[in-house]
């Protein structure tokens, strides 16, 4: 299929208004995440602490630029913000899914169709996004469009372009630090352009709040940003639905000191491989969207707080995967099916209270997608993309 500039802003309005009419009147009173950053904006316009410790379980975890996103939706009624916000989730999950069969495209036009099965393996994910009101498919846009402007630059001179890729890196940074595991690989790159408009961008988003707090005040709330991250952590590492690998080094253990040594362990090994991915890429015209699929994938897995819903970040990976299927040796595809087939149908209605509750004790999510970067190292060593 050409997806035309036309057919797309098509497809787009016409997602929008089914997704409206049919899914938030279905979840718009719930988005329990928004409504805490929908307060964190209120609270940053009337220069208000962020974190608070009596907000329990519903506390502000982002860094407190993040809460500028929220603060002109914070001036709307609650249920209007949730719609607004609603629709730039739908439409930016669109815009994934488009800017995925693009980047995953390359030369393998025969099985263009297979580029859209992340829609059908992850849409849960996308789905429990809308749910939540969360900003993980927003900043998973963000860094898609980086890759396609890293993508633009390769092999060329392309001032803008790179300097593009690096606002949109420190603009995704900004609002949450899982965007920090592209910093190696722009730095491997020789990315300076990105880097220091990537630089610029965060200092800029440091110093924003100080027009709500002053100066001192401003140090003073992100220290305080600091010290949530560190006390809400370590409660959240054995929760069901934390999939990271530190998550499951602890529910494996149940001892929170070998946890972590086995998870700085793993994710050694994780950059190891990452490196080999990038080192084994150097020769190929562009090697920079498989690169990038690599990283989002990680994202999840290194960070110590990564909740299954944010493998949505794994979609780009997860396209080349599965666009590539044929590709695989015969024995390899059975298991890779099998991952394929577990993540979309690991669902609580589907198992039940019981059967989900251990299957997420034994990380097995998780374990799905360190199989998929297996098989990301696979493409790569192939020199399929």
């Amino acid at each position: 299929m050409i997806f035309t500039k036309k057919r797309a802003a098509g497809l787009a309005s016409l997602l929008l208004v089914l997704s409206l009419a049919l899914l938030f009147p279905r979840i718009k009173k719930g988005m329990a995440d928004f409504t805490v950053n929908y307060t964190a904006g209120s609270r940053l316009s009337w220069g208000e602490s962020l974190y608070r410790v009596e907000d329990g379980h519903y506390q502000f975890k982002y860094p407190p630029a993040a809460a500028l996103l929220y603060l002109p939706l914070s001036l709307l009624p609650l249920p209007a913000a949730k719609a607004v916000w609603f629709a730039l989730l739908v439409l930016v999950s669109g815009g994934v899914f488009y800017l995925i069969h693009k980047l995953s495209a390359g030369g393998n036009k025969a099985a263009s169709w297979l580029s859209w099965l992340p829609l059908l393996i992850l849409g849960r994910y996308f789905f429990r996004e809308l749910q939540l009101g969360q900003i993980n498919a927003l900043l998973t846009f963000l860094l898609l469009i980086m890759t396609s402007r890293l993508s633009a630059a390769e092999g060329r001179d392309s001032p803008g372009a790179e300097r593009a890729a690096g606002l949109l890196w420190g603009l995704s940074l900004a609002l949450k630090p899982y965007a920090l595991i592209f910093l190696p690989y722009l730095v491997l790159k020789k990315k300076v352009r990105s880097l220091v408009a990537g630089g610029a961008v965060l200092v800029i988003a440091f110093l924003s709040p100080a027009l709500y707090y002053g100066f001192s005040g401003n140090v003073a709330v992100h220290k305080e940003w600091v010290k949530t991250l560190s006390q809400s952590t370590p409660q959240l590492l054995r929760s069901q639905d934390n999939a990271s690998l530190l998550a499951m080094f602890a529910k494996w253990t149940g001892r929170p000191d070998l946890s972590v040594k086995l998870w700085l362990i793993g994710m050694m090994v994780l950059a190891a491989v990452a490196y080999i991915v990038f080192r084994k890429g150097r020769s190929l015209e562009n090697p920079v969207p498989l690169d990038c699929g690599l990283l989002l994938l990680l994202i999840p897995l290194i960070s110590p707080l990564g909740w299954d819903y944010t493998f949505l970040s794994s979609v780009l990976a997860v396209g080349f995967i599965t666009r590539r299927f044929y590709d695989f040796s015969a024995a390899a595809r059975l298991p890779l099916l099998m991952v394929l087939v577990i993540i979309p149908l690991s669902l609580y209605d589907l198992m039940g209270r019981k059967l989900y509750a251990q299957f997420m004790s034994l990380s097995v999510i998780t374990v799905c997608f360190l199989v998929l970067v297996g098989f990301v190292v696979v493409l790569r060593q192939k020199r399929l993309c």
